[in-house]
């Protein structure tokens, strides 16, 4: 760990040397240019941790049963680019008791720091995997006898009657606008609307997402 040498004496800052300590991580004083160089966060607080990368989850694995012996509850974020939507998407996933998240390779908003810090830390807890394409990951997922259900406002299904939300489901959530592209649409088991009594079309996709994530959570918790 890394802290700066002229770093204030906030008392979460003698919180994190106490934690070092007990973990006993080695701390190195350094200079602002040092740690502002080698961070990669565009505003770094003074403090900086070297980690191992993310564990990679596999589909196949986030698609059974856990040790709890619960069906899989999964999160899949078709072509959602801003950084801030994926994180706090993250963040009430892990809230809400989501097992795995899916991302796509490819057109999607990855791990970066934004992310990690839009997520408060659920990046740490959750299981991600990265995936080529999200409707064939949806495919393999339904032949491993997981529902998929998207998100999307046209859909022919309310999101408060969804009758498959205590079985192994992977949510779908599409990015603002475009929402869930066709490929990805057609892979769904069921196509869900949340009910809109306003004048506006649609909600923000995090504020979308914590929704129908919570409303999963609530079947579940029976």
């Amino acid at each position: 760990m890394w802290l700066v040498d002229d770093v204030d004496g906030a008392p979460i800052i003698g919180d994190i040397l106490e934690l070092a300590d007990e973990l006993r991580i080695k701390v190195r004083r350094v200079t602002r240019n040092q740690l502002d160089a080698e961070a990669r966060s565009e505003a770094p607080q003074g403090v900086l941790a070297h980690a191992a990368p993310l564990p990679e989850a596999e589909l196949d694995s986030l698609c059974r049963r856990g040790r709890d012996g619960r069906p899989p509850f999964l999160l899949a974020l078709d072509g959602i680019t801003d950084p801030q939507n994926v994180g706090a998407l993250l963040r009430t996933a892990e809230c809400a008791g989501v097992s795995g998240v899916l991302l796509p390779k490819h057109r999607a908003a990855h791990i970066t720091p934004t992310v990690a810090k839009a997520a408060a830390g659920a990046v740490e807890h959750l299981d991600i995997a990265l995936v080529s394409g999200l409707p064939a990951a949806l495919t393999r997922a339904k032949e491993l006898g997981v529902w998929s259900v998207g998100l999307d406002g046209a859909g022919d299904t309310s999101l408060f009657d969804l009758t498959v939300a205590t079985e192994p489901i992977v949510l779908v959530l599409g990015a603002e606008g475009s929402g869930l592209s066709r490929l990805t649409m057609e892979r769904c088991d069921v196509v869900a609307a949340i009910p809109l009594a306003g004048a506006l079309s649609s909600l923000n996709v995090s504020a979308a997402g914590a929704l129908a994530c919570f409303e999963v959570a609530r079947r579940r918790l029976g």
